[in-house]
């Protein structure tokens, strides 16, 4: 970027998070091209607060009225506008002077967000996988009218987005989706029911927040993407694969019409991705780690279990379902995950769970975006209110 440049003004949406915090490393890297014009966090008022007086925001937006009356207090005399709710998250997607939406919200949460950022035509930075699970065909209708612009933050999509870059279409042949497998890779089958929180909170790759961690245990983190990346690049289910690589070091894999096969590759750091969503088309030189390849001595490949991971069989099924069958099992393993971290379920009843829910719930065809708000209000209402008859 040329000196004189004006910076790229951003809007972070789930500035408290992993990724909104990482985000906010890749700004201080960069003071000189990124501003901060937005911050928006959920119930973590104490460190939204140290966020808006290091980055003197123009707008603050919390998830609590408490927290909405704490800040006030907190920034008053700033020049920071303070506003709390979800319909608020709206006002701060859309904010005027914004060029990037950073996408950093956990959850169905933000979905319409996102939608308003697209249709005020601004570039986001997706991060919340959930939006295109659950909207993905609405996502692409937007899309198609010239509205916004979407570049992935997740390393799997950033890594078959740049595969991509300069590629056409019609010459991709497979996306191909990698995973660590996650902490029970390798763990018994019959030992699954004995599972802690604590365990499942131990990746043993990534630096996550709690529930991404959990998805990642279950798998059900590697079947959102590949809905995610079904209508993210638009290419159907039946050419899309993944793939267990436990060193998390190829992020992902394009393989082409003539045979040949693109790999992103890096050591497993969210910074790098985030960076190149913000940057996107360029490289910006940043001290991130790079791989040494004298100590790499191997990178192993293997097929996933679905009899063990069965989340991942309901999320390609979800997704050859279509409809609100998507949005039906996103709500109701976002509430089986919030019922294992209470220790209101146990790890092996997640995905029991989950199929129930989509095997109860009626399924609307092609669902307009408040068929999909009343099926993600169903299925949380159901899922928990629903118990298991299991045995202990």
């Amino acid at each position: 970027m040329p000196s004189n440049a004006t910076p790229t003004a951003l809007s972070i949406l789930g500035a408290t998070g992993s990724i909104g915090t990482q985000t906010l490393d890749i700004v201080r890297l960069f003071p000189d091209r990124l501003s901060v014009k937005v911050l928006t966090g959920g119930r973590n008022v104490d460190l939204l607060r140290e966020q808006a007086l290091e980055f003197q925001p123009e707008l603050v937006v919390v998830g609590t009225e408490a927290g909405y009356h704490a800040l006030c207090e907190a920034l008053a005399g700033t020049p920071t506008e303070v506003a709390w709710g979800d319909a608020a998250l709206v006002s701060a997607a859309t904010w005027a002077g914004v060029d990037t939406v950073v996408a950093a919200l956990v959850g169905f949460v933000g979905l319409q967000p996102v939608m308003a950022a697209l249709a005020a035509d601004r570039t986001v930075a997706l991060a919340n996988k959930e939006t295109m699970v659950v909207a993905g065909a609405l996502m692409r209708a937007e899309l198609a009218k010239g509205r916004g612009t979407i570049v992935p933050v997740d390393s799997e999509h950033s890594a078959i987005f740049q595969c991509l870059v300069g590629e056409p279409p019609e010459s991709v042949e497979q996306l191909i989706l990698t995973a660590s497998g996650g902490p029970f890779r390798t763990r018994p089958a019959e030992t699954f029911d004995q599972i802690t929180k604590a365990e499942a909170l131990n990746h043993p790759n990534w630096s996550m927040g709690a529930k991404i961690t959990i998805d990642s245990a279950t798998m059900m983190n590697k079947g959102l993407e590949v809905i995610e990346a079904r209508w993210m690049f638009d290419v159907p289910v039946d050419r899309i694969d993944v793939l267990v690589h436990p060193q998390s070091i190829i992020h992902s894999m394009v393989a082409f019409a003539d045979g040949s096969t693109k790999a992103q590759l890096g050591v497993p750091d969210m910074r790098v991705p985030i960076q190149y969503a913000l940057s996107y088309p360029d490289r910006w030189t940043a001290p991130h780690p790079r791989i040494d390849w004298r100590d790499l001595a191997c990178l192993d490949f293997e097929q996933p279990d679905l009899v063990r991971f069965p989340c991942l069989r309901l999320a390609f099924e979800a997704l050859a379902s279509g409809g609100t069958a998507p949005a039906v099992l996103n709500a109701a393993n976002e509430v089986a995950v919030q019922r294992f971290l209470e220790e209101d379920l146990r790890f092996v009843e997640i995905p029991r769970l989950i199929e129930a829910a989509v095997e109860a719930l009626a399924q609307s065809v092609q669902p307009s975006l408040v068929d999909l708000v009343e099926a993600d209000t169903a299925a949380r209402r159901w899922a928990q209110e629903h118990r298991l008859r299991t045995t202990h």
